[in-house]
């Protein structure tokens, strides 16, 4: 995949774990409220429909309050044990969304140590690159991917 500088933004790393942990991590929502949002907020899974047209839906708990809207996102391509595609452009069941703003394509890999992990998010314009850019996207999605290290290679 050829990255645009303009548009998209990448995570990578490499997991001491096997890589149907790290898809278990992904596709079990028990696992993945644990790790998805940057500690100390909290995650809860809504919907997860692990197929091309599912919900991913989940909300977020900051400072102990109530739980708000997180992601309500639409599964594009899933490719058991190497590669989930989701976008926010959608909602499940191919329906548009109210405001689009990334796709994201989660591939993992073998590696020798575990599992080489990355994460493309793509965007429809440089400033909503700029916008997710600026709003943290990598120490929030730097975080995310540390946390799911450290629950899958323990």
């Amino acid at each position: 995949m050829t990255i645009d500088p303009e548009r998209d933004l990448e995570i990578s790393r490499l997991i001491k774990a096997p890589r149907a942990a790290v898809w278990a991590a992904w596709t079990n929502p028990t696992s993945f409220a644990k790790w998805w949002i940057p500690a100390p907020a909290l995650c809860r899974v809504e919907a997860m429909d692990v197929r091309p047209g599912g919900a991913l839906t989940t909300l977020m708990s900051e400072n102990g309050g109530a739980f708000g809207p997180h992601l309500d996102a639409c599964y594009l391509e899933i490719d058991p044990g190497r590669r989930l595609v989701f976008t926010n452009a959608l909602v499940s069941g191919w329906r548009p969304a109210e405001q689009p703003m990334m796709t994201a394509i989660i591939t993992l890999d073998d590696h020798d140590l575990g599992t080489a992990y990355r994460a493309v998010v793509m965007h429809k314009n440089s400033a909503d690159q700029i916008m997710h850019r600026d709003m943290g996207f990598y120490d929030g999605w730097g975080t995310v991917a540390a946390q799911l290290a450290a629950l899958v290679e323990n």
